[in-house]
């Protein structure tokens, strides 16, 4: 091991008020296309499993203004063009205003591993951008940690694939199979680190649905355990 990386959500950062972040979106894309809000709820719903759906499928992330577009032929309402950049910056911003909060210890995690070797980011993100997500590991200290945050809407693709991981390993000058790479997916970043030859730490303290049947090497309930494990 000669690097480190983490995983954003359920990783570093734990989920809330994401139903106050959709009731924002769906007024927003309510009053924007002229649709009846709980139509505008259900379309963005879609849009969502659809998103998730291309995740998988393709290793592919859409991005905010994919959100717009797909919503309004969901809804069969195109959302006037001169209204879809606010619209999609509504989407992409209103994490800003309501934010998911740092796991317990992992900024302490993250500066134990920087005190040792090169530390990265790797995340997928969704409706949410990456510029988002990096305003918010600056609010929270995090950044000053990192040397690399690679984010998969600014790569045009998405993990398990290969270029998450090696992009990000060259950024870290280091090779690819020298990574550790901390998760809570198994099927994204356990199987994208194997790809490329890293190790993978499973992280179960915000999602334990891989809690003891994952392929990687270490499997960490809380961040206090893998500093320690790490001194």
């Amino acid at each position: 091991m000669r690097a480190v990386t983490f995983d954003f959500w359920g990783t570093l950062f734990r989920d809330r008020d994401g139903d106050l972040r959709h009731d924002i979106r769906t007024a927003a894309l309510a009053e924007a296309a002229g649709a009846a809000p709980e139509d505008a709820s259900r379309a963005l719903r879609e849009v969502m499993a659809e998103f998730f759906r291309r995740h998988l499928a393709d290793a592919r992330t859409l991005t905010p203004r994919d959100a717009v577009t797909m919503a309004g032929e969901l809804l069969g309402r195109e959302v006037p063009e001169d209204r879809v950049p606010a619209l999609a910056e509504c989407f992409a911003t209103v994490i800003l205003r309501h934010p998911p909060v740092p796991v317990e210890g992992a900024l302490d995690a993250v500066r134990a591993a920087a005190a040792r070797y090169p530390v990265g980011v790797i995340s997928d993100t969704g409706i949410s951008p990456g510029s988002s997500l990096r305003v918010l590991l600056e609010r929270e200290g995090f950044t000053p940690h990192l040397r690399r945050l690679t984010f998969s809407d600014e790569m045009g693709v998405a993990k398990p694939h290969a270029d998450m991981f090696t992009r990000t390993a060259e950024a870290l000058g280091v090779d690819p199979s020298d990574i550790l790479h901390l998760g809570d997916l198994e099927p994204t970043d356990i199987a994208g680190i194997h790809g490329v030859g890293g190790k993978g730490g499973l992280f179960t303290g915000v999602n334990d649905a891989y809690a003891g049947r994952t392929s990687a090497e270490h499997e960490f309930a809380g961040w206090a355990g893998f500093t320690a494990w790490l001194g």
